[in-house]
């Protein structure tokens, strides 16, 4: 599919699209968007970035009807970062329908979401906590609900949301429409989806991992003592438009922006221990360019869409390998390109050497002292080598040791 035009779209979910500057179809999008408008169920797997709203968004807000004053449509969502980004997303495409979309999610006022609901809702999205106080509230009933959508349900199923999850669908037509979408796919997700769905149609977009022709990837070996000083030379060098900066902790979160503002960096931060008010004025303020690096812990690592994002900076390297690869997905998405920095302190040599070992793509020395360094060994914690195969080492490109000497 070369164009949203050759899809049986109503004029007004068409005329949205285009609106929003949609048209062309992103790969997910192409084979997705067609078996959902015909009613079917579907597993898509792709990576972050790739264009999952939409490929959801469109078949949903063509399937609800506007003059049918209830919900019949619902989307669940780990976050209410990502819940928030999947409503902006669904009212560019319902923007000419009369579809109305409501969002739920916890840390907002109970009172602020009950007078949007009591309002009328054709489309409700909400993280799963939320969703399920509103619906034993009497507030949320699912009855007339026609379409579901489960997003990033690996993270759901991550964050201990599985028991939510069966509560929500369990109050839900037993006849209704189900997309799940997914970056990874274990076991897990496959039972859950067969206890939910009925024939689904499997579409898979690569495994997650940005390709080389988006995504240059840099490593440097640094004591932890010189890390700032190698982030302050990247951020002056760097000819870039915003960078997120990824920390393992909330202290260490905090203490880098501080660091980072005394040196006249424009920055916000984003992390636990902050408010919903204070999270959503953080994120307004970088997705508008008022401040071009965002420093966070994983709490912004899965499910962001900040499109103008062309660099991202491990400061710390996480324990977790799948979460490398989630934080470098928050720059080249959607076709767009970018870069990644990841600094490895001696200690944390054995989980870089683990990422090392998972990725397809290389991951470069970022000057010819990174190179030179001895590698670290995936047992020296006692780690087993992971049966997906190591990735190519690269001795990485000499005019880029050049710029960082």
């Amino acid at each position: 599919m070369d164009s949203f035009d050759e899809l049986r779209l109503n004029p007004s979910v068409r005329k949205g699209i285009l609106s929003a500057g949609y048209h062309r179809p992103f790969p997910i999008q192409a084979l997705a968007i067609g078996p959902l408008i015909d009613g079917k169920d579907l597993i898509g797997q792709a990576k972050a970035g790739s264009g999952k709203t939409l490929a959801f968004g469109i078949p949903l807000v063509q399937a609800v009807e506007g003059a049918v004053p209830r919900v019949q449509g619902l989307v669940l969502a780990p976050t209410r970062e990502l819940a928030v980004q999947i409503t902006l997303e669904l009212q560019k495409i319902a923007a000419f329908t009369g579809i109305r979309i409501v969002t739920i999610y916890g840390g907002q006022s109970m009172g602020v979401q009950l007078d949007a609901l009591r309002r009328g809702a054709h489309i409700v999205v909400g993280t799963p906590g939320r969703t399920i106080d509103h619906i034993r509230r009497g507030t949320l009933r699912l009855d007339s609900v026609r379409f579901v959508v489960l997003d990033e349900a690996d993270v759901m199923l991550d964050m201990g949301f599985i028991d939510d999850v069966d509560y929500i669908l369990g109050t839900t037509p037993k006849g209704r429409q189900t997309a799940l979408f997914s970056a990874t796919m274990p076991r897990s997700i496959i039972q859950l989806s067969q206890r939910y769905m009925a024939d689904a149609v499997r579409v898979m977009v690569d495994e997650g991992e940005p390709s080389a022709e988006t995504l240059e990837q840099f490593y440097a070996r640094v004591e932890r003592d010189q890390k700032l000083a190698l982030l302050l030379d990247i951020l002056s060098k760097e000819n870039r438009k915003s960078a997120v900066v990824f920390c393992r902790t909330r202290h260490g979160t905090i203490r880098l922006a501080k660091e980072l503002e005394r040196r006249f960096h424009s920055v916000v931060s984003l992390h636990g221990d902050l408010t919903q008010n204070q999270r959503d004025h953080s994120m307004g303020l970088f997705r508008a360019g008022r401040a071009d690096v965002l420093v966070a812990t994983d709490v912004a690592s899965r499910g962001l869409d900040i499109r103008q994002v062309d660099c991202v900076i491990n400061y710390d390297v996480p324990e977790d390998p799948t979460v490398y690869f989630h934080r470098v997905g928050r720059t080249a998405r959607a076709g767009d390109v970018g870069t990644s920095y990841t600094f490895v302190s001696r200690d944390e040599s054995p989980d870089f050497a683990r990422i090392a070992a998972l990725a397809k793509v290389p991951i470069k020395p970022l000057r010819e002292e990174d190179a030179a360094a001895p590698k670290p060994s995936l047992s020296s914690r006692g780690f087993r080598p992971w049966r997906h195969g190591r990735g190519e080492r690269h001795r990485g490109n000499p005019r880029h040791f050049r710029r960082y000497r």
